[in-house]
């Protein structure tokens, strides 16, 4: 723990941790207007931080179920609990994608858009047509292959 919390705190002086920071942030906001031009509900109506919050409700899907379905397409969300939620804990009515993630790798609000994208066809096409969470994986794939991990290795 100690171990930890030192490299966050020289992660934290570094020179361009700020822009970092605004960064995610930046790419929280792009990912919050692209699901929303695809008329899903963001919880609060967007975010101030570095996670959005996803009332599926309006989608006829739980939480478990889009996380499942994301889960295949090669991209990592929560479930979570909204507001006065009716569904129980373990299924939940809304899914939670952040962006620090995304921003390490160096992505930016043009591929927030895109993923936004990729969400509302997992959502909106990937119960009935399973077909599209394969194809939505290999531009995730591709996605991450230009954008590596580790880009010096």
């Amino acid at each position: 723990v100690i171990a930890g919390k030192a490299v966050a705190f020289k992660e934290a002086q570094e020179f361009g941790f700020r822009e970092y920071q605004r960064q995610i942030v930046r790419n929280a906001h792009a990912l919050a207007k692209s699901l929303q031009d695809q008329d899903f509900v963001l919880v609060t109506g967007g975010t101030d931080n570095h996670l959005l919050l996803v009332d599926l409700r309006s989608k006829g899907l739980s939480g478990k179920d889009a996380a499942d379905m994301m889960e295949q397409a090669g991209m990592v969300v929560n479930k979570n609990l909204i507001p006065n939620d009716p569904a129980p804990p373990a299924v939940t009515s809304g899914i939670r994608p952040g962006t620090p993630g995304l921003t390490t790798r160096g992505m930016k609000e043009a591929e927030m858009t895109l993923i936004g994208q990729w969400i509302g066809r997992v959502i909106h096409e990937g119960a009935s047509n399973p077909a599209v969470l394969e194809q939505v994986r290999q531009e995730v794939e591709a996605l991450c292959e230009a954008f590596p991990i580790y880009a010096d290795l």
